[in-house]
């Protein structure tokens, strides 16, 4: 099977690939590249942190909060569905990662930090995760769902899979702090040499941060920090 890249593309029309309450981090309409960096096809990732309807992303703190590292199912989004954001072919699949232990505290996110590009020279999993890639049907694009849940994928190469369909599971594999899902549109199936594409959100409810309401937006992508839920 053979997907080439498609040099005409300016913007890939996504779902958000989840149901429920997702915090934004890394807002494309923040910055670009949205993660400091464009290198894997990143230039227009957004990630989201599952919370729940107080804005929480875990249900309180301890000592291991402010000194050490914390298991990841002690958050909300460890676990939760992840659902496909186009329809289209399963382009890849990446398995076999493990969700390691989550980090809040400054104390252990610095070494983790500095330790970036060492997990980045062990391969690719090492940054991804557990990852599935899907080809948007007709689009000549390629979109990816990163960090999921050790076991939890529910799909396989060549399988046609439907937006909003379970594929996986959101997790803390890869390079990953604590539970969240990354989302990214690349001009191809490689990271190591696509370019990131532009995403369009369909439909979304969006609450902006220090907002009290949630608004509908449609054909754009979310603000840094503000709540997102799906229309579904």
């Amino acid at each position: 099977m053979t997907f080439e890249a498609n040099p005409a593309l300016r913007h890939v029309d996504v779902s958000l690939p989840f149901a429920g309450r997702w915090k934004v981090e890394n807002s494309p309409k923040r910055r670009v590249p949205s993660h400091g960096t464009s290198m894997l096809g990143t230039a227009y990732a957004i990630d989201f942190v599952g919370v729940d309807e107080n804005g929480r992303t875990a249900p309180g703190v301890s000592w291991r909060t402010a000194l050490g590292t914390e298991p990841p199912e002690q958050f909300f989004a460890f676990g939760r569905e992840i659902l496909a954001p186009v329809t289209g072919r399963v382009a890849a699949v990446h398995q076999g990662e493990q969700d390691h232990e989550a980090r809040r505290s400054p104390v252990s996110l610095l070494p983790y930090a500095l330790g970036q590009a060492s997990r980045l020279r062990q391969g690719l999993g090492n940054i991804t995760g557990n990852c599935v890639i899907i080809a948007p049907r007709g689009s000549g694009a390629f979109v990816a769902v990163m960090h999921l849940q050790a076991g939890s994928i529910r799909v396989s190469v060549g399988q046609e899979v439907t937006e909003g369909e379970h594929i996986a599971n959101c997790g803390n594999s890869g390079n990953s702090t604590q539970p969240h899902v990354h989302m990214q549109a690349m001009d191809r199936l490689d990271p190591w040499t696509a370019q990131g594409l532009p995403m369009r959100i369909r439909r979304y409810y969006e609450k902006p941060r220090r907002s009290t309401r949630f608004i509908l937006r449609e054909n754009t992508v979310p603000d840094e920090a503000s709540t997102v839920e799906a229309v579904r």
